[in-house]
């Protein structure tokens, strides 16, 4: 018999959805584009141009778009926001588990877009994705730990 303070896995999963969603992401679309536009920038500067070119540059600017939001999501938000205090609570206590769907969804909208703008083969695109991914988690995770042990 489970008590009334336990939580499934299915509530955690959408426990973790939730938490996610209350990120910054006016400001990581921001930040992504801003990432993705120097990024661009740069490669143009240097000479080179083509799909490939311009697939970099969407996954650096989705790099930093989910990054962004996930770590505006596990440190929270504004005191005057509506969003559901209780979420919050929770995501403060499980940083990893709401780093995981900003990492997740990188690693999804990378292949998706690295399959469709590039030759790349699967398994490449599949293997930028996950580091990606990797590389969102722990920072995210590891900023959500700090603000928790903050307070």
């Amino acid at each position: 018999m489970r008590r009334s303070s336990e939580v499934s896995r299915t509530e955690e999963r959408h426990l973790a959805v939730a938490s996610a969603t209350l990120g910054p992401w006016r400001a990581a679309s921001a930040v992504g584009a801003l990432g993705g536009g120097v990024s661009l920038a740069l490669n143009t500067i240097t000479g080179d141009f083509g799909l490939s070119v311009l697939a970099g540059s969407l996954s650096v600017a989705l790099m930093l778009f989910f990054l962004v939001g996930g770590a505006g999501a596990v440190l929270g938000g504004r005191r005057g926001e509506r969003a559901d205090h209780r979420i919050r609570r929770w995501a403060t206590a499980h940083p990893w588990r709401v780093a995981a769907v900003p990492a997740g969804l990188l690693v999804v909208t990378d292949l998706v877009m690295r399959q469709i703008l590039t030759a790349e083969g699967f398994f490449g695109s599949l293997w930028d994705g996950l580091w990606r991914g990797a590389l969102v988690a722990v920072v995210v995770g590891v900023v959500g730990s700090m603000n928790r042990s903050k307070r």
